[in-house]
């Protein structure tokens, strides 16, 4: 990989006589990680853990992941090692079994997001943001393979987030940014720097975060981050920042081992992760207090009027026993379909939905045409889901990957049933029974479109599950 001259001098300066091995490392294979869903698993995987965060793993090699049924059930997400520290910035800033109000901005793909659901409790809300309506979508099949319940999925620029003045308890902004730390896993990141774009970007990360500063609550905690290595991005904004607003730098406690870089700037301290220290890609992230009282997490109150619509007694009666725990939803309806969230995050929710553009919310149950129900693919993955009132039938691998390639797949029973089909115990999905024959309700746009290859086993190149991982 040849760096852009400029890029090379600069580092030099900034890392001194360990730019050689910051170099070296560089033209070395990006390390593969996964964080596994505490939700869906029983016991970790027999793995190398990453050290700091609870459910991170290293993987000795890449296997093929679109062949391996457990991502498709939400029981793992493929994330990048560095990023993991989030959890660490949560965890030590922020009181996780208080019911929050949570934002991830910039939240597509969905790694962060999901890390954020599987940190706060069943009691908190998260909004998950993605500007750019088709990375939206993503976020949303992301976060219900993740199945927690309790996110919105929305799709707003970072302006419109003021329209939630003093809303959110925490904000998580992982920038969009020069992408010098993804250097050697996308060489395109390489063809595209240049310092012009750098302070581009730093300029936008200013917008960004003016933006969005009004609705965070006075007292609330903000977690910065980007994938680069520059000041510009990083120190610079976070000491802008300071300049237009009274904050707080949070210090974190961090285990030398780890090999994470703290970095003081003017007073603020931000942790920088280099590849010949961690194992891991470049990142930087910094944790800022707002100035003044933490104000309570709810009662603002009821409104008059409501944006989100209940569902009728009778369309609840047909699925209020589809979830566990059933009274502790608010059960709403738009057009046929029948939808769930927390009843304690009705008011909230409602909140955003008058504010923002809504993608997706809470669990979609089901959809409802007259006594007509057909189950939708959300319930199948959620963890609400009371597996009772269903027929299940377990897919050993070939049949799974079948059913997550939308092809048709045979049962040895009868019937008219819908059926919970799921690999290893977990649910991939529906099927409806008719006769001997079974039809696939896997939805069509996230249909696995390789070819399957000839011959599929239980081996190192297909599934996660040869590193004895126990699902729930």
């Amino acid at each position: 990989m040849e760096l852009p001259i400029s890029f090379v001098e600069r580092m030099q300066q900034q890392l001194g006589p360990a730019y050689a091995s910051f170099a070296a490392a560089l033209q070395q294979p990006a390390p593969v990680s996964i964080r596994v869903n505490n939700l869906k698993l029983q016991t970790p995987p027999v793995l190398p853990n990453v050290p700091w965060s609870s459910t991170g793993f290293y993987l000795p090699e890449r296997p093929l992941f679109t062949l391996d049924p457990l991502l498709h059930a939400g029981a793992y997400y493929v994330q990048e090692a560095s990023s993991m520290f989030l959890e660490q910035a949560l965890r030590q800033t922020v009181d996780l079994e208080q019911p929050l109000r949570v934002l991830d901005l910039c939240g597509a793909p969905g790694g962060k997001s999901t890390h954020i659901a599987s940190l706060i409790s069943e009691d908190s809300l998260l909004v998950a943001n993605e500007v750019i309506r088709s990375r939206a979508s993503i976020l949303a099949e992301n976060v219900t393979k993740w199945g927690s319940g309790n996110v919105l999925v929305t799709s707003n620029d970072p302006r419109e987030f003021g329209r939630l003045s003093e809303f959110f308890d925490v904000m998580v902004v992982d920038a969009p940014c020069s992408g010098e730390g993804m250097f050697r896993k996308d060489p395109q990141a390489v063809q595209e720097w240049s310092e012009e774009n750098v302070n581009l970007c730093a300029q936008r990360q200013q917008r960004i975060l003016m933006d969005v500063w009004g609705a965070l609550k006075p007292g609330g905690t903000l977690i910065y981050s980007t994938c680069t290595w520059n000041e510009a991005e990083n120190e610079c904004n976070m000491a802008w920042l300071a300049e237009q607003e009274d904050t707080q730098s949070l210090p974190l406690d961090i285990d030398p081992a780890w090999g994470v870089v703290a970095s003081e700037w003017n007073g603020l301290t931000g942790y920088r992760f280099y590849p010949h220290q961690v194992q891991g890609e470049g990142f930087f992230l910094a944790v800022i207090r707002k100035a003044g009282e933490a104000q309570e997490v709810h009662g603002s109150g009821k409104r008059k009027k409501y944006k989100l619509t209940p569902a009728g007694k009778k369309e609840q009666a047909l699925v209020r026993e589809w979830l566990s725990q059933p009274e502790r939803f608010e059960w709403l309806q738009h057009g046929e379909v029948i939808s769930a969230i927390p009843a304690n995050l009705f008011e909230d929710a409602d909140q955003v939905y008058q504010s923002l553009y809504v993608v997706y919310a809470g669990t979609e149950v089901a959809e409802v045409n007259g006594k007509k129900l057909k189950p939708l693919h959300a319930l199948a993955l959620s963890r609400h889901l009371n597996r009772d009132n269903f027929k299940i039938a377990e897919l050993d691998l070939e049949a799974a990957l079948r059913f997550l390639r939308k092809v048709d797949i045979s049962l040895d029973s009868n019937g008219t049933d819908w059926i919970l089909l799921t690999y290893l115990g977990l649910p991939l999905g529906w099927a409806k029974q008719v006769g001997n024959r079974l039809n696939n309700y896997y939805p069509k746009e996230w249909r696995i479109r390789m070819e399957l290859p000839q011959h599929i086993t239980n081996g190192t190149l297909y599934t996660l599950a040869q590193y004895q991982l126990r699902t729930i």
